[in-house]
């Protein structure tokens, strides 16, 4: 039931009377508080000791040709702030925003998370950092797409000056949670991205032209661990190709193994962020923290690494660093992924093998696994994921041989008696 209207605090209206005569009538209300801007730059100002946004008391003023029209529309906004649908007017531009958002991300996601998120909205910055927040359109944010598909490319590769479907897909992704939260927050009514999306001709276009690298085949594999048996690095290398991430490989302690019970521990990762700073951090999820058995020829390969570095300390003496770590080079010090990866580049050449990604050692990896019929939750846990979805998604990618035994298996329901009459 509404208020009574004797109850409720009615807003002073003035009587204005303009120089031509004509008569309105005008008041002031307060509507709540929004974060403070900087009158020159147009920053939001940060307090310093809470780095939070400084926020300004927000005041609407309220002209109309008659009295009843001034009550009516305070009734409404009243309204509307009671309701919490209230937007008000801010000053706030997109780029703006978007670093308020990210540090408040920051409380609770690692760094290198955050770093990824700064990376993916680069071109967001670029093209709409400077349009007010509630003054960004639909059309915009499709202007934009269409510019990150055929310009958006800082250096062209093989002529292409467009960015892949999978970045744009991942900018708009992350433009949407900044204009969601924004909404949340009610800094603006909608979410001017929420039904812009890549076209499906873009899509095909580029499945067209794209060359897809697949994982290395079985044999591939074996070539590889075969051309590889006398190299330094071949434990390392056989880890990742156990279907260990490079990350979790360069993260690996010998504290972290047991060479007698033949297990080892995954719990820390060195990555590399922006291709040059190490961080060093907790798995990637819960899941990713496990205990695996290590194979026969990992633990060969592992005790005859250990013994390569104890030689290369007792040659070098208190000039070797003793780190920990189980990937490192001769004098002790941890190798970055880059290295490990330029070192398999290197030997691939050499083998005369295809050159693929380190990280598809992963896919090679499970998708063996998998056809070789270990149980999903099995795979599930090996790769260090929650959900064997996940695993299947990314990571078990069958070739035309691995779908061999299923033509066989089709053979059955062509049937002996028809292929007795073909012959």
């Amino acid at each position: 039931m509404a208020e009574p209207r004797e109850r409720r605090k009615v807003a002073e209206i003035k009587k204005i009377v303009l120089g031509s005569g004509k008569v309105r009538y005008r008041t002031v209300i307060d509507v709540g508080y929004s974060p403070k801007t900087d009158p020159v730059s147009g920053e939001v100002i940060i307090d310093e000791a809470t780095g939070n946004p400084v926020m300004k008391r927000n005041q609407l003023t309220i002209t109309k040709d008659k009295r009843k029209e001034v009550e009516a529309e305070v009734d409404r906004i009243r309204g509307q702030k009671a309701n919490g649908t209230l937007i008000l007017p801010n000053e706030i531009t997109v780029g703006q925003w978007l670093d308020l958002w990210l540090a408040k991300l920051a409380e609770d996601l690692e760094v290198t998370t955050i770093n990824s998120y700064q990376t993916t909205l680069k071109p967001v910055r670029k093209k709409l950092s400077h349009i007010r927040l509630q003054e960004l359109t639909e059309e915009q944010v499709e202007e934009f797409r269409d510019w990150m598909l055929t310009e958006g490319r800082v250096r062209p590769r093989n002529g292409q000056t467009g960015l892949s479907t999978t970045t744009v897909d991942m900018a708009l992704g992350r433009l949407k949670e900044a204009l969601n939260r924004a909404v949340t927050k009610r800094l603006v009514a909608i979410n001017a991205a929420e039904n812009v999306s890549i076209p499906r001709k873009a899509r095909k276009a580029e499945r067209k032209t794209k060359v897809e690298v697949p994982p290395w085949t079985p044999d591939e594999v074996r070539l590889f661990v075969a051309g590889i048996l006398d190299e330094r690095l071949y434990a390392p290398l056989l880890l990742g190709l156990m279907g260990l991430r490079p990350a979790e490989v360069c993260g690996l302690r010998w504290e972290d193994i047991d060479l007698e019970a033949r297990t080892l521990s995954i719990t820390i990762t060195r990555t590399l962020m922006n291709n040059n700073e190490v961080v060093e951090k907790d798995t990637k999820s819960e899941a990713g923290d496990r205990d695996l058995p290590a194979p026969g020829p990992l633990v060969d390969a592992l005790r005859k690494f250990r013994a390569c570095q104890a030689r290369e300390k007792l040659a070098l003496g208190g000039d070797y660093v003793d780190s920990g770590y189980v990937t490192v080079d001769e004098v002790g010090q941890p190798l970055k992924i880059r290295h490990v990866r330029v070192e398999a580049y290197r030997l691939m050449a050499k083998l005369g093998l295809r050159r693929v990604r380190l990280y598809d050692a992963r896919a090679s990896c499970l998708t063996y696994l998998a056809n070789n019929g270990v149980p999903d939750h099995i795979l599930a846990r090996w790769a260090g994921h929650a959900n064997v979805k996940t695993t299947k998604k990314w990571y078990v990618k069958p070739d035309v041989e691995d779908l061999r035994a299923a033509a066989v298996t089709w053979e059955g329901l062509y049937g002996p008696s028809v292929r007795e009459r073909e012959m």
